[in-house]
């Protein structure tokens, strides 16, 4: 695809098609893909998050980016902003995330992907702070976190998950246009 809306060294960065439902809704069906969230999205939750995203896009200029690896045009899953309003004290925020598929990891692309985001958010959308949320258990999505430099701010039980206790317990990390190099 040619489509992208930026790309980092190995990566591209596009829009939604309705057409990778299957093969979203394939990573979302994995086990470890989904060991921190509290259930598997069916594949109308999968379409409907292809929607919600196209409308964000469209709406924001961001959005969880389908995400393809450049050599072979593979598309590997999301990386990218999304507005959240779940935080009381933040009322609406810009969170960083990533969702990828099995076979691609441990090879550095939800680092290199999340630093192509923030560069994106900060120099073309002119975002001032970003925001990244993930279970306390979940210390591979905080590795990454630290690695892109953000900063923890705290820890908190997350809104949406008091009903469960593996994953109620949260950090919530930020970081800044003004500290980004």
């Amino acid at each position: 695809m040619s489509n992208y809306i930026f790309k980092s060294e190995r990566l591209g960065f596009r829009n939604w098609s309705f057409n990778e439902t299957e093969a979203l809704f394939e990573i979302n069906n994995d086990d470890d893909v989904m060991e921190f969230f509290p259930f598997k999205p069916s594949e109308k939750d999968t379409h409907n998050f292809i929607h919600r995203m196209l409308q964000m896009q469209k709406e924001k200029g961001f959005c969880y980016f389908a995400v393809d690896i450049l050599e072979n045009s593979e598309f590997i899953g999301f990386i990218g902003l999304c507005e959240q309003t779940y935080l009381e004290e933040l009322g609406s925020f810009v969170d960083i995330g990533w969702r990828l598929k099995k076979s691609i990891w441990n090879k550095g692309y939800a680092t290199e992907g999340a630093k192509a985001c923030l560069e994106y958010g900060f120099n073309t959308i002119n975002l001032e702070t970003i925001y990244s949320v993930a279970p306390e258990v979940n210390v591979k999505s905080e590795l990454i976190m630290k690695k892109i430099e953000m900063q923890k701010t705290k820890t908190f039980e997350h809104p949406k998950l008091l009903d469960n206790s593996r994953l109620k317990n949260c950090v919530l990390y930020q970081i800044q246009k003004t500290d980004y190099k």
